[in-house]
């Protein structure tokens, strides 16, 4: 590779990286070129960018960034995958991807600005949605209210029930 196209190919990791809102390092030893389409696939469907990297001119391209901390996994055969919109469907679609290969690795993740190593990334992963965690937490919120109007309206449905009575009882009179 040539200098210019060193410096281009840095300037356009050092772009993605600093875009996205997750980067996952992996390590694609064992893989035969049909399980890596394959992943590339799950991944794309997804709106997940996978590349494999030079480790030299990615840890350029994430000097003097928050990024830096990334730089001891870029060791070995390392691929990216860059995630764009939600940060954790990357995270999600290459955990179940590994879980049938042995050979394929996740070496860390770059997430809402932390450095998470293989476990936590593997643990990330199988948390619920985003939009699911969401709902938990205003049916949880809202539980408290919901019980304080059932209370609220226990107490006028008792104070109803008993001017009725009185009523009746006026009437009867």
């Amino acid at each position: 590779m040539r200098k210019a196209a060193k410096e281009e190919t840095v300037v356009k990791l050092q772009e993605k990286f600093l875009r996205a809102k997750s980067a996952l390092l992996t390590d694609y030893r064992g893989l035969s070129v049909a399980e890596i389409t394959e992943l590339r696939n799950q991944l794309r469907k997804a709106s997940v960018e996978y590349q494999v990297v030079k480790n030299t001119l990615a840890k350029i391209a994430t000097r003097d960034t928050p990024l830096q901390a990334l730089d001891p996994y870029f060791s070995g055969p390392t691929a990216v995958a860059w995630s764009y919109g939600d940060p954790l469907i990357s995270a999600k679609v290459l955990s179940s991807f590994a879980k049938a290969r042995p050979t394929f690795g996740i070496k860390a993740a770059y997430l809402e600005g932390k450095v998470f190593g293989k476990e936590e990334v593997l643990t990330i992963a199988e948390l619920p949605p985003r939009q699911e965690l969401l709902s938990c937490l205003v049916g949880r919120m809202q539980a408290p209210l919901q019980g304080m109007v059932a209370v609220l309206h226990g107490a006028l449905r008792s104070l109803v029930a008993t001017l009725e009575a009185i009523r009746v009882q006026r009437e009867k009179q």
